[in-house]
């Protein structure tokens, strides 16, 4: 038998927010460079999107935040520079497909991966 999953208290990374983000764009990796001005370079990207680096400098979440067109805060709270500014309860989602719609951390991080499953497919058809 499998050991249970504490999957109620998993939390999407900010490596996993900015690939869904960039994916949702439509950007590359190296369009992000360009797009950056080059002060992010793709491969420093890849490791934020990885979760190798997991706390950027603020003005590079600035700069992606600017690009992406999403919240600053947003970025500065998952890398975490700054604490939660909402209650848990008053918590909206941050995938940009379904920022209207009330998310728990698990929902959003399950998306993500159902996201990805999906973009694999369809690459691989």
């Amino acid at each position: 038998m499998n050991p249970p999953t504490e999957r109620s208290s998993e939390k999407i990374t900010l490596g996993q927010y900015l690939a869904a983000i960039r994916s949702a764009r439509g950007l590359t990796l190296r369009q992000v460079e360009e797009g950056t001005n080059k002060l992010i370079s793709n491969a420093y990207l890849s490791q934020i999107e990885n979760d190798k680096i997991q706390k950027p400098s603020p003005n590079l979440l600035h700069a992606l935040a600017t690009l992406y067109a999403v919240d600053y805060e947003n970025l500065m709270e998952l890398a975490g520079y700054i604490a939660a500014t909402r209650g848990s309860t008053e918590r909206h989602g941050r995938v940009a497909t379904f920022s209207e719609v009330n998310l728990t951390d698990d929902e959003e991080a399950q998306l993500l991966r159902f996201l990805s499953f999906i973009r694999t497919e369809k690459g691989s058809s």
